[in-house]
């Protein structure tokens, strides 16, 4: 078992009136986010989100910046269901919203095996990238490429730290280097594609392809004709997307 794992069994009670409580407390979350956003404290509702994650504080400070990393994809879902809901003011898209987000807490988050835990950074990576385009897609690039590279080492370092891999932090420094480099270079021309904006569909792409190949070798399941299918899919999203995209008049930035 991974340190992760050991830290989320820690955490997760296993049975008794703790267990209650700890199911009770995760159900009750989105629906006090919900009940905010209604009535249009959403300042507040940020609040509580980031608060509910005091425990990573509530240690000695040589150890916040681990527990920020081991929390950053939980702290990432979060804020990217309560951004969702204050882009739809549609009272029932906002209870979905917190309904997919009471899954996540409770069904989601306290699993602590390999496959799990990399559909966690997935969920994460996806989540917070839609958000950060829907939300602040008119902020300065330096702070597009920046978030863009803070998602893209969470989601990445959340991923590796499951392999126990040595590397773990070096592929996460990479790769949020790449997410940020790709996001300067396409940030100057920013495209939708109805609510998904084209950097978040190259990255995740890439990011889903790579992380696929890396779990499947891990478990040496990886065969010569599943690595060319998943490196062509790849390169052939890539292009399809680069090739029909509408570039005229598209500078935002």
């Amino acid at each position: 078992m991974s340190a992760s794992s050991g830290i989320i069994a820690k955490v997760m009670p296993a049975r008794g009136i703790s267990h209650v409580f700890y199911f009770a407390y995760n159900a009750l979350l989105p629906v006090l986010v919900f009940l905010l956003v209604r009535t249009h404290f959403t300042q507040l509702a940020l609040s509580v989100i980031l608060l509910s994650k005091w425990r990573m504080l509530a240690v000695r400070p040589r150890f916040w910046l681990a527990n920020i990393r081991a929390n950053a994809i939980d702290i990432i879902i979060g804020v990217s269901v309560l951004a969702f809901m204050i882009a739809n003011g549609s009272e029932l898209v906002q209870a979905v919203w917190a309904l997919a987000w009471a899954g996540w807490l409770i069904g989601i988050k306290p699993r602590s095996d390999t496959l799990w835990i990399s559909l966690q950074a997935l969920i994460g990576f996806v989540a917070g990238l839609s958000a950060m385009f829907i939300t602040w897609n008119r902020s300065p690039l330096f702070v597009l490429v920046g978030s863009a590279g803070l998602l893209c080492f969470f989601a990445a370092h959340h991923f590796f730290y499951s392999f126990d891999e040595p590397y773990t932090r070096l592929l996460a420094y990479f790769w949020g280097y790449f997410g940020a480099a790709l996001v300067w270079i396409l940030g100057h021309w920013l495209i939708f594609y109805g609510v998904v904006a084209q950097p978040t569909l190259l990255l995740v792409a890439l990011g889903f392809g790579l992380g696929s190949l890396y779990y499947l070798d891990h478990f040496d399941r990886l065969s010569q004709g599943v690595r060319r299918q998943v490196v062509f899919i790849m390169i052939a999203v890539v292009l399809v997307v680069l090739t029909f995209s509408d570039w005229g008049d598209k500078i935002v930035k």
